[in-house]
């Protein structure tokens, strides 16, 4: 059948744009959310049915900045004509759902997604009642009005295989068209280095050719610097102030959480560049390590060398808000395979995020 052929397909198409995830560096949107939709369905030809409506909601995650994962429940009806004489016989009513799980190509104001489901559902015709197994496979895209509110929009086939036979045949394949809207549950989150740059309350006295001076070498003259005393090595914004701080290397004892005195210094100029010049930003410190090891060794380990980071400058009377994260080895940003590239990977990041 041309319906079963271009399912195969459609799933096939679908299963081929679903890459592993890429570990991303900027914090992405992982609200909960429901989403309510309309539905027309375009029905298989050995049903002997009109074309019907229904409708449905469904209620989901975004894991990531490329995958969501979401439980959906629907209904749907449309009636059924005789293949002798074309007479109405009767109404299809398809009640069911299904577990999705969409993938984003992007996360931008126009978002396009695959997406393949997998459930059950129940189909009652003329008096009889059977649940079968459906799976769907389709393309779809999203259309962010706010941050709170998405118009979305798919077209999906079906497979529905049951358990009884309805006119001599136990498995359809239809299709659905999906036209509906997404609300996310809260505050979109991003991260500083995508904002622009904090207002700081704190006064910045300019001196005498400061555009010519840049004390601290983070790349930012000390007529703009809003955050004197950066410390060596970190990344800013346009007005001096860290977005990110990479400790590395020999800042850890070996095979250690504890922090060596080189990362002490580091951490101490930090924690005097926050307390002389506050910022309310959250902080996220993130451990990763390298592939030495086993994956559960190597998550442990960057989980105690994080939790030391935020142990550290808690003490020092940090006010910001310190979070300690642990990745192992999936983030790596250099190649394992070589000592150079793993002593890349063995490091904490300190990453400032915008509230």
């Amino acid at each position: 059948m041309l319906k079963n052929n271009l399912l195969t397909i459609a799933t096939l198409t679908g299963i081929s744009f679903l890459p592993l995830a890429q570990a991303a560096d900027q914090l992405v949107d992982k609200r909960w959310y429901i989403a309510p939709f309309g539905t027309l369905i375009v029905t298989d030809d050995d049903r002997h049915a009109d074309n019907g409506w229904g409708g449905g909601m469904g209620f989901g995650k975004m894991l990531n900045e490329h995958f969501n994962v979401e439980l959906k429940g629907f209904y749907e009806g449309f009636g059924a004509f005789s293949p002798v004489d074309s007479s109405y016989i009767g109404t299809w009513q398809l009640a069911g759902g299904t577990a999705d799980v969409q993938y984003f190509f992007n996360r931008n104001k126009f978002a396009p997604y695959t997406v393949i489901g997998l459930g059950g559902m129940n189909t009652h015709f003329r008096g009889n009642d059977t649940t079968g197994f459906i799976g769907e496979a389709g393309l779809g895209f999203t259309y962010e009005v706010s941050d709170n509110f998405l118009l979305r929009s798919d077209v999906r086939y079906r497979y529905n295989n049951n358990q009884d036979r309805f006119q001599g045949i136990d498995q359809f394949n239809d299709m659905t068209v999906n036209v509906g809207f997404v609300i996310p549950f809260g505050a979109k989150p991003t991260y500083l280095a995508q904002a622009e740059a904090p207002i700081v309350d704190a006064p910045v006295a300019v001196a005498p050719d400061c555009s010519t001076l840049d004390a601290d070498a983070d790349g930012v003259n000390d007529c703009v610097d809003r955050c004197p005393g950066t410390p060596e090595g970190s990344k800013v914004d346009n007005s001096g102030c860290p977005v990110r701080l990479i400790l590395k290397g020999e800042h850890f004892n070996y095979d250690s959480a504890e922090l060596t005195v080189k990362a002490k210094e580091i951490l101490d100029s930090l924690a005097n560049s926050l307390i002389a010049y506050p910022q309310k930003n959250d902080i996220e410190v993130q451990g990763h390590a390298s592939s030495e090891g086993s994956n559960e060794y190597n998550m442990r380990l960057s989980e105690r060398r994080a939790a030391s980071v935020v142990d550290y400058l808690r003490a020092k009377g940090i006010a910001n808000k310190l979070t300690a994260t642990a990745f192992g080895e999936t983030r790596p940003v250099a190649d394992n395979s070589t000592e150079a590239g793993r002593a890349e990977n063995r490091r904490v990041e300190l990453i400032w995020i915008e509230n």
